[in-house]
């Protein structure tokens, strides 16, 4: 079996690498020149690299055809929700021009891989009350450029499924975290405020943008693994949400994250953390994807949390030791 990731040296693409590799998968691995490799460094030899960017359509066609893959898993995007705020129209040609140079390169190539699409709760947006917890059927009343982006790459995987017959399924993956989590993120963000604190590296001060929020989180180790079952036992043309089905307020997140440390702080109020408009409540139901696959969650959202906050602390450790 081969496979090609984009997006490999995120987050995400870093654990999706680690259990393709445990199931005995061939993996290509798509990167950027420019590319922080922190996530994969220890990755880099037991995967073929290719460098490339899907926003280059020579480039996405030239790792199709070196690659030959059997499923593909697309990672790749502009993801982070604010920066969608400041830079839309990048954030909407990165995520939609760069799907459209995946399928075409597909075509033009007359290979026949399966697609894992990886989309977004974002597309959900504006959820009332009397609608949860979300399924697939839900209306998508995306309410950021980044879920406008997401809704489009979604529509564009199953017209391109409908039309050409690529074997695409398309999963909606709700909030996920765990160790590696770039520090922007909101989960990552508090872990790594608190980390600093606890080294005396920061004022203990913890600052915080809409606490209110509510927000479905599972374990990145349990998404990636129902990313690969999405391709094992997925159908073709379909879309699934993947999600732990149970939300949580990010002033839930923050108690328990200090409820692990000893630190005494205070907490501010940021306004450049405020969205101009942000989604109160996205609560999943994952029971079609169970259904279709048998996945569940099996990781503990407490236990992804603490892996989280001990990560930012072995993390801080090893840069001040490099930096000594």
């Amino acid at each position: 079996m081969r496979a090609l990731i984009t997006g490999y040296t995120g987050f995400v693409g870093s654990h999706l690498t680690e259990a393709l590799l445990e199931r005995g998968t061939e993996v290509f691995a798509l990167y950027r020149w420019r590319s922080r490799l922190d996530n994969v460094g220890h990755l880099q030899d037991r995967v073929q690299l290719i460098e490339g960017d899907i926003a280059d359509a020579a480039s996405m066609r030239h790792a199709l055809e070196f690659s030959r893959p059997d499923e593909i898993y697309h990672l790749a995007a502009q993801s982070f929700v604010p920066t969608s705020w400041s830079s839309p129209g990048s954030t909407l040609d990165t995520n939609i021009q760069g799907e459209l140079n995946l399928f075409e390169g597909i075509r033009s190539l007359d290979i026949s891989p399966r697609i894992q699409i990886a989309g977004s709760s974002e597309e959900y947006g504006l959820v009332h009350p009397d609608e949860l917890p979300i399924t697939e059927d839900n209306p998508l009343r995306p309410l950021s450029p980044y879920g406008v982006s997401k809704v489009a790459q979604d529509l564009l995987a199953y017209q391109y499924h409908r039309s050409y017959g690529l074997d695409v399924v398309r999963t909606r993956g709700f909030n996920h975290t765990g160790p590696r989590r770039g520090q922007v993120f909101v989960c990552s963000n508090f872990a790594w405020q608190i980390a600093r604190i606890e080294r005396g590296e920061a004022e203990p001060i913890i600052r915080v943008g809409n606490l209110q929020a509510r927000r479905d989180f599972t374990d990145v180790r349990d998404m990636v693994r129902g990313y690969i079952l999405a391709l094992e036992k997925g159908v073709s043309g379909e879309v699934y949400n993947i999600c732990s089905g149970r939300a949580w307020s990010i002033q839930e997140v923050l108690d328990h994250l200090l409820s692990r440390s000893e630190v005494e702080v205070r907490i501010e109020t940021d306004p450049t953390r405020m969205r101009p408009s942000d989604v109160p409540n996205l609560d999943g139901s994952y029971a079609k994807f169970h259904e279709a696959t048998g996945w569940e969650p099996q990781i503990p959202f407490e236990q992804t949390l603490d892996d989280l906050l001990e990560y930012w602390r072995k993390r801080l450790a090893a840069e001040t030791g490099r930096i000594s």
